[in-house]
């Protein structure tokens, strides 16, 4: 019945649109497969590189909060588990984070592989996700360590401005709006999100250090982890991925 449905919604699909996805799974195919995990402090520059490297080698980026919210919008089975344990004030089980990722996995946009983003945070749940991609005949390929100095992140994080209204940002250091304060195009004030202080940024931070440095650890035994110097400018760190996962 699923298929009657999916073939009759493709009917309604313009032809270009797919005529242009067949391109890109043509071309897809012809991709290597890669299972990577991307580990990196917030503002390291994770965000800016995962659309690149999904598009370049045609991988589905996961992340788990992403994944727990749409399987409990859609109510699969481990989603109603999921949700059981959050209207408890519970945290989700690394069982049911692995179900979901295996779950997610079995999708046509993962078939050429995936990007982990969030996850694993501990030895624990690393174990565990290689436990289940080994059930799978599959492995981890490759652990990419946004390595960065705390305090050139507290420069970073510390220095954004957001015009609410827009979503236009502005940096005081790197891209300062031509009044402080105040949005170039409409003149008004612009605000910093609560989370971009030092103080946070400083809690997150010991947390993200106490939490995946031993994970780190755990797959550099493996000889997997490639260290990016995630200070460098965007561009630069996207040549020094390229050349990682072309090796």
């Amino acid at each position: 019945m699923a298929s009657i449905s999916a073939a009759a919604n493709l009917e309604d699909v313009p032809s270009v649109d797919l005529m242009t996805e067949l391109l890109r799974r043509m071309k897809c195919s012809t991709k290597p497969d890669k299972r990577l995990i991307l580990i990196g402090p917030p503002g390291s520059g994770k965000g800016t590189q995962s659309p690149i490297i999904k598009e370049d080698y045609c991988l589905c980026h996961l992340a788990t909060g992403d994944m727990l919210r749409a399987a409990v919008s859609a109510k699969t089975p481990l989603g109603i588990k999921a949700k059981e344990a959050m209207d408890k004030g519970e945290l989700v089980s690394d069982d049911l984070v692995i179900g979901i990722i295996d779950e997610a996995m079995k999708k046509p946009s993962c078939q050429k592989g995936f990007i982990l983003d969030g996850f694993p945070r501990t030895v624990v749940q690393a174990e565990k996700l290689d436990e289940m991609l080994k059930k799978q005949g599959a492995k981890v390929d490759k652990v990419l360590n946004f390595a960065i100095d705390d305090a050139i992140l507290e420069e970073r994080i510390t220095g954004r401005w957001l015009h609410p209204s827009s979503g236009r940002t502005y940096h005081t250091k790197f891209a300062p709006p031509k009044t402080p304060g105040v949005d170039d195009v409409t003149g008004e004030p612009l605000i910093q999100r609560k989370d971009d202080t030092a103080a946070v940024l400083k809690s997150r931070l010991e947390a993200f250090h106490k939490q995946t440095e031993p994970v780190i650890g755990y797959y550099s035994q493996k000889g997997i982890v490639a260290n990016l110097q995630a200070e460098k400018p965007p561009k630069e760190v996207t040549v020094e991925v390229q050349k990682v996962l072309s090796s």
